[in-house]
Order: C-alpha cells, then sequence, then structure tokens
C-alpha cells in the first residue's frame, strides 16, 4: 500500500504516488541547481518545464482517479531529458549525447507565430510547417488576394489556428524537441531580443520621465472622473462577455441548425441515388440534371461548400462558450480547406457548364397537310392529358413541372401557342414549330426535334394537346412548340373555350383580342380571319379613351404608316419598344400588331402580370426580329419599376442589321 500525494503542476491537478512525487522533486531540484549559474529566466525555464510534464502527463492518465507512479515519471525524464545533460550544455556535447539529443526531434505543429506577425501570424505559421520562407507566403497571399479566396482562407486559418505562446507551442511550431536544453535555449533567445530592445529604448524612455510632472500626474489619478472612466471599463468589459456568451450560443444554434439540415439533405439524396434507391426525396437541383457529374458528387459539393465554414462557425461558437475546448488541429484545418477549395472547384465547374448548355437555340419545323371539310367550320380544341399532370385552368405558360413517365422523369411544360394564318396556296396545312436550346447548334437542334408533342385530326376537327414533354435534363431551358394553322381563303374555323388562353397573334379584321374569338365563327380573308356572328365592339372601340395618336387607324393598309405610337417609335432607323408602369396591357397587344405590320417583329410578353386596371407590373419579353436578331429579358418576371424597359432594333441606310439590344 502506497501513499498518494496531491499537487498543482503546472496549473494542473494530480494524484501522485510518494515515491513518484519524490523523484519528482529531486529532478525539478536537480534542474533549478543547474540554472543556478545564470539565474537569467530561471523561473519562466521552471514554469515552462512544469507546465511541458504536465502536459505530458496529462497525455498519459486517462482518469481523473488515476494516480501518477514512477513508471510515469521514468518516461518522462527519459523525454525530457536529465538535469546532468542540461548542465554540460554550457561546455559542448559529447558525440553520444549529441546523437542522442537530434534522435529526439518532434514532429512539426501547425499554430500561428504571435512573435512575427503583421496581422494574425497565420503566414508566418504556414512557413515553419512548411518549411518556407514567410516571406513567399505572404507574397502567395497577395498574389491571390485579386481572387477573393485568400482573405476569407486567411480569416478561417486565423480563427481556427491557435497561437504559439508558451515556450513548448513554439518550440513545436518550430519541430524541435521540447526538452530541457531546447526550452532553455529558447527563453535565453526570448531574454536577449527583450535586453536588446530595452537597451536601444531605455534612454528615450529616461528622458521622458525625467520630463514628466509626476505632480500633475498623480493629482490627475487621484480625481473622481479617472475613477468613474475605471468603472465604466469594468461594466463595459461585462456587457461585452455577455454578448460574447450570447454571440457563441447564437452561433451554435444557427450552425448546428444548418449542419443537421445539411446531413439530411446529402443522406436522403446522395446516398440514395449511390444506392440506387427509387425515392421521392432523391429530387435534387435542376441545374444538375444536365450536368457531367453525378447529382451524388454534386450534392456532396453542395453539403462541403456550406457545411465547412459552418463548421467552423460551429467551433467557433463552442469555444467562445467555454474556452478550454480543445482547438481544430493544423492536420485537421488543411483537410477541412482542401475539401471546401474542391467542391468550390466542382460546383463552380457545374455553374459553367450550365451556363453554356443555353448558349444557341436550336429549331425543328414540320408540316403535314390537313385533309378539311370546306362546307363545315374547322374546329380547334386544346386537351391535357390529367393522368400526367392535373390542370384545373388550362393555359399557354413557360413554367415547367417534373412528372413520371412509365417511371422515368420527364419536363411537362405548357408553352404551346396556336396562330392561324391565311395559306398562299389551296392546301391547309399545319406547321409544328419546335424550338429549345443546347451547347452547340446542333445539340440545340437535336433537343428542340426529341420534344414530344402530339395532336389529332379526325371529323374536320383538331385536337391539340395542352402540353409537350421534354428530356428533365433539359427542365430550364427555353422551349416551346408553336402551331401555325395556314387556311386557304374562305375556309371557316371555330375556336372551342379550351382553345382560349393558346392562341397568338390571330389577325383579323375585326380587330378583335385572341382571346375574343373563341365560339365564333370565323371565315378566312385576304386580310385575316372575319367574324361571321360577332357582335361585339371591336378594339379600336374599346381602346378610343386611351391616349393614341391622331392617326388611329394604324393598323389598316395606308399610304403613309405612323411612325410613333404610345411610346415607343418605328422608322427607317429604328424599331424600339418602350414599356412603362403605365403600360396597358391592351396597348401591348396593340403595339404586338403594330410591330408585326411594320417591321415583321415578332412580341411575346406571355407570363406577364397586369393589376386590376390592367396596367402591367411584371413583365417577361421575347423578340423575334426574324432577320438574325432576336432576344429575351434575362428573368422571367420583372417588376416594373419608374424607369423604362423594352427592345430596340437598329437599321442604317441601306435597311441592314448593325444593332440589337434588349433590356
Amino acid at each position: 500500500m502506497n501513499k498518494t500525494i496531491n499537487i498543482n503542476l503546472g496549473g494542473f491537478f494530480f494524484h501522485i504516488d510518494e515515491a513518484a512525487y519524490q523523484k519528482l522533486s529531486r529532478y525539478l531540484d536537480a534542474i533549478g541547481r543547474s540554472l543556478s549559474d545564470d539565474p537569467q529566466g530561471k523561473d519562466e525555464i521552471i514554469a515552462d518545464i512544469e507546465a511541458r510534464i504536465s502536459e505530458l502527463l496529462s497525455e498519459r492518465i486517462t482518469d481523473a482517479r488515476q494516480v501518477v507512479n514512477e513508471g510515469d515519471i521514468d518516461e518522462i525524464i527519459t523525454i525530457m531529458g536529465q538535469p546532468e545533460d542540461y548542465a554540460e550544455a554550457e561546455d559542448g556535447y559529447s558525440e553520444n549525447t549529441a546523437y542522442k539529443r537530434k534522435s529526439k526531434s518532434s514532429s512539426k505543429k501547425l499554430f500561428r507565430d504571435g512573435d512575427d506577425k503583421f496581422l494574425g501570424g497565420v503566414c508566418s505559421g504556414l512557413g515553419h510547417y512548411l518549411g518556407i520562407d514567410t516571406i513567399w507566403i505572404r507574397l502567395a497571399f497577395l498574389l491571390l488576394l485579386a481572387s477573393g479566396f485568400s482573405p476569407l482562407i486567411y480569416i478561417i486559418l486565423w480563427i481556427l489556428l491557435p497561437e504559439a505562446q508558451t515556450t513548448a507551442e513554439k518550440l513545436q511550431m518550430e519541430g524541435e524537441a521540447v526538452n530541457i536544453d531546447n526550452i532553455e535555449k529558447k527563453i535565453r533567445d526570448e531574454f536577449n531580443n527583450i535586453s536588446t530592445k530595452i537597451k536601444d529604448g531605455a534612454s528615450h524612455i529616461s528622458e521622458k520621465i525625467s520630463k514628466a510632472d509626476y505632480d500633475k500626474y498623480r493629482s490627475e489619478s487621484k480625481t473622481g472622473f479617472q475613477d468613474f472612466i475605471d468603472t465604466m471599463g469594468k461594466i463595459l468589459l461585462a456587457v461585452f462577455k455577455v454578448f460574447g456568451k450570447f454571440l457563441g450560443a447564437l452561433l451554435v444554434f444557427v450552425s448546428g441548425i444548418t449542419l443537421v439540415s445539411l446531413l439530411l439533405g446529402i443522406f436522403s439524396i446522395g446516398s440514395f441515388e449511390i444506392l440506387n434507391i427509387d425515392n421521392d426525396l432523391t429530387e435534387v437541383l435542376p441545374i444538375f440534371y444536365d450536368s457531367v457529374l453525378p447529382s451524388w458528387l454534386l450534392t456532396t459539393f453542395l453539403f462541403l461548400f456550406f457545411g465547412v465554414p459552418f463548421l467552423v462557425l460551429l467551433v467557433l461558437g463552442l469555444r467562445i462558450l467555454s474556452p478550454n475546448l480543445k482547438k481544430l488541429n493544423g492536420t485537421t484545418v488543411i483537410i477541412l480547406l482542401a475539401l471546401w477549395l474542391v467542391s468550390l472547384l466542382g460546383l463552380g465547374f457545374t455553374a459553367i457548364e450550365y451556363g453554356t448548355s443555353r448558349a444557341y437555340d436550336g429549331t425543328k419545323i414540320e408540316k403535314q397537310t390537313l385533309q378539311i371539310n370546306p362546307k363545315e367550320p374547322l374546329k380547334i380544341r386544346v386537351v391535357n392529358d390529367d393522368n400526367l399532370q392535373y390542370k384545373a385552368y388550362l393555359s399557354s405558360s413557360n413554367n415547367a413541372n417534373i412528372i413520371a413517365v412509365d417511371d422515368v422523369n420527364k419536363k411537362y411544360s405548357n408553352h404551346v401557342k396556336i396562330s392561324v394564318k391565311r395559306s398562299e396556296t389551296a392546301t391547309a396545312y399545319l406547321e409544328v414549330k419546335k424550338t429549345s436550346e443546347g451547347r452547340k447548334r446542333s445539340t440545340a437542334n437535336t433537343n428542340a426535334e426529341q420534344l414530344e408533342y402530339k395532336f389529332k385530326t379526325a371529323n374536320n376537327q383538331i385536337v391539340f394537346d395542352a402540353f409537350f414533354l421534354s428530356e428533365i435534363k433539359n427542365l430550364l431551358k427555353d422551349e416551346e412548340v408553336k402551331l401555325t394553322l395556314y387556311l386557304p381563303e374562305g375556309t371557316k374555323v371555330y375556336f372551342e373555350e379550351s382553345a382560349k388562353n393558346f392562341l397568338y397573334y390571330i389577325k383579323n379584321t375585326d380587330d378583335l383580342y385572341d382571346e375574343d374569338l373563341v365560339n365564333h365563327e370565323l371565315i378566312m380573308t385576304a386580310e385575316g380571319l372575319d367574324c361571321l356572328d360577332c357582335e361585339t365592339p371591336k378594339k379600336s372601340d374599346i381602346d378610343s379613351t386611351e391616349t393614341a395618336p391622331e392617326n388611329t387607324d394604324w393598323d389598316q393598309d395606308s399610304k403613309e404608316d405612323i411612325s410613333f405610337l404610345f411610346d415607343s417609335t418605328i422608322n427607317d432607323g429604328k424599331a424600339e419598344l418602350i414599356i412603362t408602369s403605365e403600360t396597358t396591357k391592351s396597348e401591348l397587344q396593340k403595339l404586338v400588331r403594330w410591330f408585326k405590320k411594320r417591321r415583321n417583329i415578332d412580341i411575346d410578353f406571355d407570363g406577364s402580370e397586369f393589376d386590376a386596371k390592367g396596367k402591367i407590373i411584371k413583365y417577361a419579353l421575347h423578340v423575334d426580329c426574324n432577320d438574325g436578331f432576336h432576344g429575351r429579358t434575362k428573368q422571367q418576371k420583372l417588376v416594373i419599376a419608374n424607369g423604362k424597359h423594352g427592345f430596340v432594333r437598329h437599321y442604317d441606310k441601306d435597311n441592314t442589321t448593325v444593332n440589337f439590344s434588349i433590356w
């Protein structure tokens, strides 16, 4: 049975048996005697040695109730070295001793160097760890400054890396063995540096001290104002401590919730795809569908891109709440930083890939001759397949949904338009124009050709599908099916109610809106469709109260066409459409017809939104000049502000294209 003693070594509490305690005391006394001839820094050297011994004992004691024995002390002495060796340090070492010292080299650890820093000592710490001069690390950070990445990396390392404060940590940073000899040498060097600085500034300080008005300072130190300042400083310090704890708790809460959400996301998406498990949770971001990288890998990149910064914030919050929490070691920091950079590159590649996937427009045009009875009206109907996607209200829209067809995900879109024009021949035919986008023109044409669209003709009736299907990779591409029905003069046509919201730019002699043409018997004439049973007022009559040019017969054939309509312009030099917050839906429809008549420019504002008074509040514009120039607004629906929106198409004197822009 051995007697145990409680000791405080380097600020840590240990249970140690009596024999081990005596051996440790003799060891420390021997070290103290070896330093007695040169007392400079003796106390600090002893304190650092005790701190190092305490650190080594803490690594071996895994249970607070565990007792330190003689074997533990022997291992510590083996690592730290014998006092006799240290005593001979001034006289030089023998070959065997020198060999033993070199064999005890320590692996480097990553710290911030507080003694050689401009900001946080990150660059100098990396220089020690990598064995590179600090100046090259700093130059690399400066060169990368323009990229925007180096400041973020520097801040992350500043937060995660601990500063080398004790002598043992400084030795570990430089890769030196933490033993008595190196601790003594390090502290002596620091004392020499401090002594030099003190000597250099001694005369300057002494001059200031000699000139100081001590009586004045003494009286000021006793004023109540100084006491007030000291008290306020203590109050502010307490407030900042409370605020720091609150900030730490907030960081832990937000970071924890975010990391849990990201983990749920990656396990419900990436893991299911890797295991080929079909699950509703495996839907990913639309931009992933057309990527060459697998969805599970891109999902992992997303998790790392957002997860690593939030993990750093979580550790920071925990350290604010509990300063005793261990810091992330250098290896972990380097690994996290590398993973974050890889995820950044992966997501950047995917973003560039997505941008190029819409670089070119492609078209596929198909024509089919129609056999119709000229004595009966040709009925036009639009139907939807509710088994694929239920729609209570059918209308043409460029929005898309994901549906499953035979267990394969497909893009479902109602971006279908129906138009009617006069046939130049005596034959009736249907033109189906499919458009899509792709990285190359040939790819875009292939995508357009692969659009799945169906219609039926029977008993003098055409039944159009209200939708088309496309591959899931084309989910975000702008795709459309435009149906143009060419009818000879004298052919009658009848639009059923289901076709109301799919009609697009149908020229008629009664100046009616497209939606007003449904449920009426129409006949094709040289000027367009003519309504045989309409009793509704014409558009020109409805819009007569609105501001318009004096020449209101602009849509009729005239010897001199007008050049201005509302705020828009068409002349020999340019065609310019202007849309403001005061523009109404009826004005836009009139402008569409005007630009088509004067310059054969197709304008589509499908998807725009209007208020109760008919004024536009959000708009989406698609323009095709039919001469090689076309474009659309960058966003689906832009909010109309106080400025002007629209497009301009410039022409030179020879009526050739020089410029086109849309905004």
